[in-house]
């Protein structure tokens, strides 16, 4: 059903490869939803580092997705395509996208749209969905952590990271984090870290190895790259498992690989916005299952440092790229919706 929907909306487009001023507000034709898909009129959007990546030109979507910027969002279900199962017209939901998230409407498939937990409002909503489907996915799957394995997370103040301690305590394990400044390594304790190193003054290896006994940890999970790459080997314990999801500092990397075949290491990786929907479509329904009941609950929550409105995306990026937030930023497309408790 499409029927009463605008011809055109606001939505934020990138102009050309650069810096944050490349974003512009303009108006472009209203998505219309195709089989497996619904229209969501979006109250607010996350922002991410994928989005700035693409604004650099580093990071294209994928073919058949959305040039516009945005990779979840959370708002109100206005049209449906064939074949969207049990989703209803009116449904608040949060989604994960693979672009087209900074507009007054978006496209999302319905196995991605996941209802909005009660409590929260739609600003919060729409700082879950990248974040929540990176950590379980890259974590919890890929990194195995398990109830009572250590977990270190490079970049622990960032929207993953703040996200990645929470979980990771909650699901039983003792959680490590690095971050750049002492109110950074602050804020991570408050959320769950058993110990947060400030690496500006602080060598992590040294601080966290007496930590272990000696062993290592089990599991680390890395937005960094370059030289903490052969770092974290060292540091790894036996049969650990190492996650790279990015590499702020550089993707190439040189370390001695005879370590990696005496502890018995995995090094692995991942990226989310390209895999089929069908892959993405089973983590969200792990999601359901294991955490919206914990969201529900009150016993995870989003933190949210920052709020722009959509004709403020550049300075959202410049936020994102000074690094100076300790949570996730999102941008309040439809300001009034967006502050309301929603999924009640």
């Amino acid at each position: 059903m499409t029927d009463g929907l605008p011809e055109t909306m606001h939505c934020v487009e990138i102009a050309g490869k650069g810096g944050p001023d490349t974003l512009r507000l303009v108006s472009r034709p209203c998505p219309r939803p195709g089989e497996g898909q619904v229209l969501i009129r979006v109250a607010a959007a996350g922002v991410n580092r994928p989005d700035v990546l693409q604004r650099e030109g580093r990071y294209p979507p994928p073919p058949g997705a959305s040039d516009l910027p945005g990779l979840e969002v959370a708002g109100t279900i206005v049209a449906l395509g064939p074949d969207t199962g049990s989703l209803a017209l009116g449904e608040t939901v949060c989604a994960l996208l693979s672009g087209g998230g900074y507009a007054e409407y978006a496209v999302a498939e319905a196995g991605l749209c996941l209802p909005v937990p009660p409590g929260l409002t739609l600003v919060q909503a729409a700082a879950l969905p990248e974040t929540l489907f990176t950590v379980w996915h890259n974590v919890f799957e890929r990194g195995r952590l398990q109830a009572g394995e250590t977990l270190l997370i490079h970049g622990g103040s960032s929207g993953i990271g703040t996200t990645a301690i929470q979980m990771a305590r909650h699901f039983g394990a003792r959680v490590f984090v690095t971050a750049g400044s002492a109110e950074k390594c602050r804020a991570c304790e408050a959320l769950g870290a058993e110990r947060a190193v400030n690496y500006r003054e602080e060598v992590y290896e040294e601080v966290l190895r007496p930590l272990t006994d000696g062993r290592g940890v089990d599991v680390i999970l890395d937005m960094v790259g370059r030289d903490y790459v052969g770092r974290d080997v060292g540091l790894m314990a036996e049969d650990g498992r190492r996650v790279s999801i990015a590499f702020l500092n550089g993707s190439k990397v040189s370390f001695d690989m005879m370590r990696v075949m005496l502890k018995r290491l995995v090094l692995t990786g991942s990226t989310l916005r390209n895999r089929p929907v069908a892959v993405k479509a089973h983590i969200a329904a792990a999601l359901r299952d294991r955490v919206w009941p914990e969201l529900a609950q009150g016993r995870l929550a989003p933190p949210v440092h920052a709020v722009f409105g959509l004709d403020e995306a550049p300075e959202a990026h410049r936020m994102m790229e000074a690094s100076t937030h300790i949570g996730k930023i999102v941008l309040a497309v439809q300001k009034t919706d967006a502050s309301e408790p929603a999924g009640i």
